[in-house]
């Protein structure tokens, strides 16, 4: 299906407008909530929400509704946004996705990358999970996590949960989006090493399902570690393991002790010596190869040596790197860093609408054709110029062929091969008094 921007537009519009039908399934109080007419509506609020920055409010309402005497006051918009449950947001975020039923695939298979990323938000006591009080009289700090899973060929969010940084389990919420995930298209999960676990493998393994994860190089408490394989610079060997909670004296090598605080759902927590529990079976292939002259990568995979080569896992793996710079441009060119509130729920509201308007815009731009001409490097269109087009393409009414013509006129260069080391920096949450009027 060729879906244009007019197209993407209409379909969000639809999902919202299926929402607003029923606000009281969404209201915190709902015989009351939304039940007068007022100035800003049910659906008036989601459109709001979806469209800020990281201007200050009233910077947001005048984008919204213009310099007008009667514009609705930063105050009114606060008191209707508690009046929203987060789980409005999250709604309509999974709808809109749904509603996009196009595939892109690699070999066959949809390529879903998870990752995670800390949210620095303004500082908050009340918020427990999120709190961080700081030893030696620092100052404390409240930090989310977003756990989520990206699409890497259609470049767009598939999954997400969010929890304080105090409880922070990446491979618990990972385990989660893949049991949640109902989709029958061949997938490749894709994982850095922070994903490398038994239960992780297994849960891909049950749902007949690929992965690929980076793994620990030989080091201690890694999967590779405990596996008898010789450390060659190239290695590429398959493994079938037999996982148990019974700790026996045998000669096979394949079988694994899993002691009870390592998290397995598909065996017992403990066992007893006088209760028989066949063993899980787990089979793999592990893959090591060069990165530079001192360093190198090992990947775990069950993809079969016929249909993926060593070279082929490296430029699969390679590809994750797509969702590391979604969240780059989630946070700041979609201004995910710059939250209007200090209560978790309305920070909730943010973080699902400006992951609809990131999938809203990279639909948008990545169904406009960019003609390539006889230059030196091929050009893509420039993203953070794209949100703003598309923002406001959601607000005003903007012809399509004038937003397809604007996307073309700020192209970028695609230049391969480049790498820069990655950078180490302090962030912190962005004060609400310096924000753009």
């Amino acid at each position: 299906m060729n879906y244009t921007p007019k197209k993407i537009k209409r379909i969000l519009k639809r999902c919202i407008d299926e929402l607003s039908e029923t606000p009281e399934l969404f209201s915190k109080n709902p015989t009351k909530d939304f039940s007068r007419t007022r100035k800003l509506p049910f659906k008036q609020m989601l459109k709001i929400v979806l469209s800020m920055t990281g201007k200050s409010i009233c910077g947001e309402l005048m984008d919204s509704f213009g310099l007008k005497l009667d514009m609705p006051t930063a105050s009114a918009f606060i008191q209707q946004r508690n009046k929203i449950n987060p789980e409005a947001f999250k709604m309509l975020f999974y709808n809109f996705k749904n509603c996009i039923d196009e595939q892109k695939l690699f070999k066959g298979y949809r390529l879903l990358a998870v990752d995670g990323s800390d949210l620095h938000v303004p500082i908050n006591p009340n918020e427990t999970d999120s709190f961080h009080q700081r030893k030696n009289g620092d100052k404390p700090y409240n930090l989310l996590h977003i756990n989520a899973l990206y699409d890497l060929e259609r470049k767009i969010y598939t999954d997400v949960t969010v929890e304080g940084k105090k409880r922070e389990n990446e491979s618990k919420a990972f385990v989660k989006m893949i049991d949640g995930d109902t989709s029958i298209v061949p997938t490749i999960y894709i994982a850095d090493r922070g994903y490398e676990a038994y239960n992780n493998m297994a849960h891909i393994q049950e749902k007949r399902q690929k992965f690929v994860i980076r793994a620990k190089d030989f080091s201690y408490g890694g999967i590779v570690y405990s596996l008898n394989l010789p450390q060659n610079d190239e290695l590429d060997e398959e493994v079938t393991l037999r996982l148990t909670r019974k700790q026996q004296t045998c000669n096979d090598q394949n079988l694994k002790f899993l002691p009870h605080k390592c998290v397995f759902d598909y065996l017992p927590s403990s066992c007893k010596k006088h209760i028989s529990v066949t063993p899980y079976e787990l089979k793999f292939r592990v893959v090591r190869f060069k990165l530079t002259e001192d360093t190198h990568e090992v990947l775990i995979t069950n993809l079969s040596k016929d249909d993926f080569s060593i070279e082929e896992l490296k430029k699969l793996y390679a590809m994750r790197w797509g969702i590391e710079n979604s969240f780059r441009d989630l946070k700041y060119t979609l201004a995910l860093s710059y939250v209007h509130s200090k209560k978790t729920e309305y920070i909730l509201q943010e973080i699902f609408a400006r992951l609809t308007m990131y999938n809203f815009a990279e639909l948008i731009t990545s169904h406009v054709v960019v003609k390539q001409k006889n230059r030196k490097y091929p050009y893509r269109i420039n993203f953070a110029t794209a949100v703003h087009i598309c923002r406001n393409f959601f607000l005003k009414n903007i012809s399509p062929p004038v937003v397809e013509a604007l996307l073309l006129q700020h192209l970028l260069p695609i230049r391969s091969g480049v790498s820069h080391p990655r950078g180490k920096r302090t962030y912190s949450a962005a004060s609400f008094l310096y924000r753009i009027p």
